[in-house]
């Protein structure tokens, strides 16, 4: 075969000829024809590269390409890549779907509108050099797919034939979980008149981000789950009262075997003020240290872009995170250059997460201090064990970060 460039390496460029199974022979005139009029590329037919070898992958795309085996399966919006003994794959959640189920709400938004019944009973995984797609069961229990299963024999796996190390990588879908919490919102009440009148309502909160206020969305944390001393990765959102912004609860889902898909409830004291995520981002705009910081930066010639703010439970208190960058103007390179921590009523800035928490626990100076005028939180503080197990958590993360970077730094062949 013709090598084709890769990637540029110092002044010269490193070539490679595709070694893989994928794709289609086209190793005769007819075939190219057909190719030509089906795919409206005439170079195909005149094109002098082609060889009795050559062969043409179409449908690359994760979704068209998983859609095209299975179109009676509904795709998770978001396909996440791994990396599992040297091969990288693409995992896509898919969901056996109906508009039919009695006495079910109707989702009225998102990928399954429309739907009153979701269950996330398949995993698929493609071969990114490959593009072998493989659907295995993740709900034996589902009559929608065992009736596929029954109609397409062959084409879905038992979960056992998946590799321990792919096993290790799946996670939560995300849009499955949107959809159980928003559905919780209204469904912990449990009492019947509280029930009907709506007297309890929960919602999404509120946070700012980059400039604009909207709901928070789910996002996956690695952290220890209390009376556990095992890091597991959740998926995880909190909840506010309806027209309110204090935290009263959060819902998150298990991500890790044998656990995997088991839901964790935790519901806040209600006669204690536990600050919410717009609350939170109040005190960060409050704070003089930073606000000045921030308008100082956020003038001509570059843009400040504060992220998503994290809420990350640790024992009998909440951590808030917000990482903060620098965009330039004319540029799309925005680089992370402020750390923000808060937690009580306490909030830091600096430049790095582990300076952030030294301020904040009292290990090291930094931008930090109470709200004048503001209620403080009713919540104990954060014990020395509490501090030693945030850092714990974050120098897992950090491990995991810096791994990833080697493996940029010097990828697979």
């Amino acid at each position: 075969m013709i090598p084709n460039h890769r990637y540029p390496k110092g002044n010269e460029n490193v070539y490679a000829s595709y070694q893989g199974t994928g794709g289609i022979p086209i190793d005769s005139i007819w075939k190219r024809l057909l190719f030509a009029w089906t795919q409206k590329d005439i170079n195909i037919l005149l094109t002098g590269y082609l060889r009795p070898q050559s062969r043409i992958q179409i449908w690359r795309g994760v979704q068209e390409r998983v859609s095209q085996v299975a179109p009676f399966l509904l795709l998770d919006q978001v396909p996440y890549a791994v990396l599992s003994e040297g091969k990288q794959y693409w995992i896509q959640d898919a969901y056996t779907v109906s508009d039919h189920y009695p006495y079910s709400n109707v989702q009225t938004s998102g990928s399954a509108q429309g739907m009153n019944y979701i269950r996330n009973s398949v995993k698929v995984v493609v071969d990114m050099y490959n593009g072998t797609v493989s659907f295995y069961i993740m709900d034996p229990n589902d009559p929608l797919l065992a009736m596929y299963n029954r109609a397409f024999p062959g084409v879905f796996k038992d979960l056992s034939e998946l590799s321990a190390d792919l096993k290790s990588h799946l996670r939560y879908p995300e849009d499955m979980f949107g959809i159980q919490a928003d559905e919780y919102k209204t469904f912990h009440m449990t009492d019947p008149q509280v029930f009907y009148n709506r007297e309890d309502l929960w919602v999404a909160p509120q946070e700012k981000y980059n400039g604009a206020v909207a709901a928070m969305e789910p996002y996956y944390i690695l952290m220890k789950l209390p009376g556990s001393q095992q890091l597991e990765y959740l998926m995880m959102t909190p909840f506010t009262p309806q027209k309110r912004d204090n935290m009263i609860a959060w819902l998150a889902a298990r991500c890790d075997f044998p656990d995997y898909g088991k839901m964790l409830f935790y519901e806040l004291p209600k006669d204690k003020l536990i600050f919410g995520p717009n609350q939170i981002s109040a005190m960060i705009d409050q704070s003089t240290l930073i606000s000045q910081q921030l308008t100082l930066w956020d003038q001509k010639g570059s843009g400040v872009i504060r992220g998503k703010l994290i809420v990350i439970p640790i024992e009998n208190s909440f951590l808030y995170v917000v990482p903060l960058y620098l965009k330039a103007e004319g540029t799309n390179f925005p680089q992370l250059k402020r750390v923000i921590a808060a937690t009580g009523d306490k909030v830091v800035m600096e430049p790095t997460l582990d300076q952030a928490l030294g301020s904040l626990f009292g290990t090291a100076p930094g931008q930090s201090g109470p709200m004048p005028g503001k209620q403080a939180q009713v919540q104990a503080p954060m014990s020395k064990a509490t501090r030693d197990q945030a850092e714990a958590q974050l120098a897992e993360a950090q491990k995991a970060i810096n791994a990833l970077k080697q493996l940029l730094a010097n990828p697979p062949q």
